[in-house]
């Protein structure tokens, strides 16, 4: 069956007048459009399992979030992932143009397929998705790649605390970070030692004290999966210290640090980890490079640069090859990792990076009511209608977006300004 999109919305108006109740897959299969009852249905694969997700910036609800339309790589990384958008991403992952994986990974046709499929994201959607994998994956481990404590009024009104009570009720065992430094010093060590004690492991090979270069959290933990000894590493954003303000954690330093990061490696493998998986905020092209020049690490989930990749990066080095993935940003993707390891050795692997539509996946009820208990007192303040858009607001690529055109154009306005930079706001 097959009909125009008046056709489409005469039907949807009609059921809606009729009292029937419609959810995506009865609109999509309405249009003729692609069948997606199976978009969740991942078989397992293996006996090592990660789920990973990252830089959701206090993203509870879902969201409409419009992937680039520009990211230029520079010199060898231009147009090669993550600097890929529109159809040349179509192209080099062989994704069907007007489906909902095109809609998933590039900006085309935004408006017209945000309306079809509809928001992304939000904790109580992802928490059943993860639910899903976790019952056919036993013992994955969740991974949070930070970015997380902040972003949203609720996480600012409470110091982050509502970000970290959903990420314990949504599973997460092991995160690193970098907005989360902005909380200060103090609350995040409040945070590791007293909310996530006995929970959630937060590694950072890269943090260190700036007096005596002492390692200020765990480096790395190795882990038991289904009789498999799998080590994760923590890199922290490595310029924490002049990309945010330095007074927020004066006496802990960072950097990228490859040769730290190798010897971090060698002493896993030293105590028998069959898999090395490094947990990653540097961005996507820092990962690139670390992987060429760091043997050993099997697998790089990373984030920061919120670059929604469908497929990893092959990365040779020394030591063999290394996967490098980024998981995108604002609870939109979930990246499942699965290996197969026998005799010590990985045979294969398997990645798929899911889009996490919220209107595929029912709520999460526990997670739901958490974030409904969590908003309620500020429901007024978070609700109230400030103006009306006549256009597509949107920010993510290297350059100007609609919203940054919007807030330049106001500073303009109120300060009397003659020249507005907006560089705090950058990827969205």
């Amino acid at each position: 069956m097959s009909m125009n999109r008046r056709e489409f919305l005469q039907i949807l108006a009609a059921a809606s007048a009729a009292g029937f109740a419609l959810d995506s897959r009865s609109l999509l299969a309405a249009q003729g459009g692609p069948r997606v009852d199976g978009l969740y249905d991942l078989p397992r694969f293996g006996n090592v399992h990660f789920l990973h997700f990252t830089d959701c910036h206090a993203q509870l609800l879902p969201i409409y979030f419009r992937e680039p339309n520009v990211n230029l790589g520079v010199g060898s990384a231009q147009g090669k992932a993550p600097h890929l958008v529109g159809e040349r991403l179509l192209k080099a992952f062989n994704i069907k143009p007007r489906t909902i994986e095109a809609h998933a990974f590039t900006y085309l046709d935004f408006a017209e397929a945000a309306k079809t499929y509809g928001k992304v994201g939000g904790f109580a959607h992802l928490a059943t998705l993860v639910k899903r994998l976790r019952a056919s994956r036993p013992g994955a481990l969740l991974l949070d790649g930070g970015d997380t404590w902040q972003g949203s009024a609720t996480a600012l009104w409470t110091k982050g605390q509502d970000m970290v009570d959903a990420c314990k009720l949504l599973g997460v065992d092991i995160m690193t970070g970098h907005w989360e430094f902005t909380l200060g010093a103090n609350r995040v060590k409040e945070i590791v030692e007293k909310d996530f004690a006995g929970k959630v492991e937060f590694l950072a090979q890269n943090v260190k004290t700036t007096d005596f270069g002492d390692p200020v959290f765990k480096p790395y933990v190795i882990r038991e999966m289904n009789g498999v000894p799998v080590a994760i590493l923590g890199q922290a954003f490595p310029y924490t210290p002049i990309a945010n303000p330095r007074y927020m954690i004066p006496d802990w330093t960072m950097g990228i640090q490859d040769e730290e990061m190798q010897k971090v490696v060698n002493e896993a493998r030293g105590k028998g980890a069959q898999v090395v998986v490094l947990l990653s905020h540097n961005g996507m092209d820092v990962d690139l490079k670390m992987a060429s020049r760091v043997s050993g690490i099997d697998a790089i989930l990373g984030g920061h640069t919120h670059d929604g990749v469908p497929a990893p990066s092959v990365v040779k080095n020394a030591g063999g090859q290394t996967l490098v993935m980024n998981s995108g940003s604002n609870g939109k993707y979930l990246s499942v990792l699965d290996f197969d390891v026998k005799g010590g050795r990985i045979q294969g692997f398997r990645h798929k990076l899911l889009p996490v539509f919220a209107n595929l996946l029912p709520a999460d009820k526990a997670m739901a009511a958490a974030i409904d208990k969590v908003r309620a007192p500020h429901r007024a303040k978070l609700e109230e209608k400030l103006a009306v858009s006549e256009g597509l607001l949107y920010r993510r690529g290297n350059f100007n977006g609609s919203w940054d055109q919007l807030i330049l154009d106001a500073m303009l306005e109120v300060k009397g300004a003659q020249i507005g930079f907006s560089p705090g706001f950058r990827w969205g």
